[in-house]
């Protein structure tokens, strides 16, 4: 496994490392003492996959709040995806800053979401399948959003959105730590 830190402290852009002979190759895509090495949480509660029917539908933005929140790792297996993170924790020097990642079945990389996260994705072709590893068990009182088109991000996704849950059109607006409300 290949990490690469990327502008968004404590998050990993994961790649895998192929060893090629005449059948092919082989990777691990999961190593527990190889994520502890560069000193990221390896607990996995649950793997869920997300199946996104048309070009353009997009996820997010999602998280689950305290005490029930989840490092991720996020990566596609049949298609595209542009991921997004929206750094939420209000002391780390990327705070309120967003990074997005083209995830592909062909590029095979992954994404390391630390806790604090927003995390959102918009497919880039149709049938993409999406494998998230996930820290923590789902708690439904837990789960919390903003708008994917919060000015507040000013996320710049790749195509017009044409398919969003009615769920993520209603997360409210955006309001910094320490703000009045």
């Amino acid at each position: 496994m290949i990490f690469t830190p990327t502008k968004l402290e404590g998050v990993m852009q994961i790649d895998l490392e192929l060893h090629r002979d005449e059948r092919g190759f082989f990777a691990r895509a999961w190593c527990p003492r190889e994520l502890a090495a560069q000193g990221l949480e390896a607990d996995i509660a649950q793997e869920s996959l997300s199946y996104n029917a048309r070009r353009g539908t997009l996820r997010g933005l999602h998280l689950q709040k305290a005490p029930h929140e989840e490092t991720k790792i996020v990566r596609c297996v049949h298609g595209a995806i542009f991921d997004v993170i929206v750094d939420l924790r209000p002391h780390s020097p990327s705070y309120c800053r967003w990074q997005g990642f083209e995830l592909t079945a062909a590029n095979r990389r992954a994404v390391y979401i630390p806790k604090g996260f927003l995390h959102g994705f918009q497919s880039l072709t149709d049938e993409a399948e999406i494998l998230y590893q996930i820290s923590a068990f789902y708690a439904p009182d837990a789960a919390a959003g903003h708008r994917y088109d919060d000015p507040a991000f000013a996320i710049a996704w790749p195509l017009p959105v044409t398919v969003i849950s009615e769920r993520d059109l209603s997360w409210p607006a955006f309001v910094p730590a320490g703000a009045a409300r």
